[in-house]
């Protein structure tokens, strides 16, 4: 089936979005296609815009990419409903901030709050 110019134009746009994204969380095209067990020449078409990404790949590449699917398409991100708790506790913001690290040194933060909660469960 042969792709529209408004759909060839959409993932060259997306294609770019990805790019920046991906510079944006420190990942090279390596370690992105790595974390969605794809080769590296895979996600280099998607940046290009040559190659359209699945549909039902997207939903990961937004949480690898640390980006809601919102984000990810060009749109603005959907204001959050306001909390009556009050501001964000700082252990949920350095939550997310961990999941937009690189695999590796996520693993590396995983291991010191093992270590660290393994010794308070001793004492």
């Amino acid at each position: 089936m042969a792709i529209s110019t408004e759909e060839r134009l959409f993932f060259v746009e997306l294609g770019g979005r990805i790019a920046q994204l991906r510079k944006a969380a420190g990942l090279t095209q390596v370690q992105l296609a790595e974390v969605l067990g794809l080769a590296q020449q895979t996600v280099q078409a998607y940046e290009a815009g040559a190659r359209r990404v699945p549909v039902s790949s997207m939903p990961q590449l937004a949480r690898t990419l640390g980006v809601s699917l919102e984000e990810l398409f060009g749109e603005e991100p959907a204001k959050p409903a306001r909390s009556r708790r009050g501001p964000v506790p700082q252990w949920q913001e350095h939550i997310e901030a961990i999941a937009k690290l690189p695999r590796t040194q996520q693993r590396f933060v995983t291991q010191m709050l093992e270590t660290v909660l393994a010794q308070q469960a001793r004492s």
